[in-house]
């Protein structure tokens, strides 16, 4: 049987990176292991559950939702037991779920809004993840949080002006001006580390636009540019 997988790679780097920058932020167990596979078929259940808003093919994308969910929803419950109060994280991704599922019901999966709220429901799970071990919120994980939020949404800019907007003239200075503006608010607030982390950004923004370059090469450079802002962000909270 060929898996239902989600044809949107970039998400790949945002199920990852917010995950394991909060366990970065605290320290690692054991639990951390069922938490991130719970986590992966979850999201991986998220990708059929929001066709069924579309009303086609329903028995198709419900047998795959549930394929998924099921194995996820025992996984969580490791994490869950170990911490109860980690529910509240759960909670806090319903209201972006909903926003995901109205955009997808409207076929409009490609709106900005729709992309922001997936950003940030994976960034919660980022900090669900840091919170595990220890039940407290630190300064660390509120900087992985933000941090990763900040580079998703940049990466969502990036990605519009080199295909579905490389011919709009706002949101190449949208991109350019934001991808400009980050680094320089975590210089102010003399976090110069993480600074540097977005500085590879900041480049490929401006250095690549106007460059016909093929998907498959937009998507391998944002595999590559994500790894190294991870990288940093690790030394920036470690």
């Amino acid at each position: 049987m060929k898996l239902f997988l989600p044809k949107q790679h970039g998400a790949w780097a945002m199920l990852i990176i917010p995950f394991w920058l909060g366990v970065a932020a605290s320290h690692f167990m054991w639990q951390h292991i069922p938490f991130f596979i719970g986590w992966l078929l979850l999201y991986l259940s998220t990708y059929p559950m929001l066709f069924l808003f579309k009303g086609k093919k329903i028995p198709f994308y419900r047998k795959w939702t549930l394929i998924y969910f099921i194995p996820a929803l025992v996984l969580l419950m490791i994490p869950l037991w170990t911490r109860p109060s980690i529910i509240i994280f759960g909670l806090a991704m319903i209201p972006f779920f909903a926003i995901n599922a109205y955009f997808s019901s409207q076929k409009n999966d490609r709106a900005v809004l729709n992309d922001f709220s997936a950003i940030f429901a994976f960034c919660i799970a980022g900090a669900a993840s840091g919170y595990l071990p220890n039940g407290t919120i630190n300064s660390e994980m509120i900087l992985g949080f933000f941090a990763s939020a900040l580079f998703f949404i940049g990466a969502t800019f990036y990605v519009k002006t080199m295909i579905r907007e490389k011919k709009n003239k706002v949101y190449k200075w949208i991109s350019w001006i934001y991808h400009l503006l980050v680094p320089i608010l975590f210089l102010v607030m003399g976090n110069w580390v993480v600074a540097i982390a977005f500085v590879p950004s900041l480049i490929r923004a401006i250095y690549y636009y106007g460059k016909p370059l093929p998907i498959m090469k937009i998507g391998i450079m944002e595999i590559v540019n994500s790894a190294i802002f991870f990288i940093i962000m690790i030394f920036a909270i470690v």
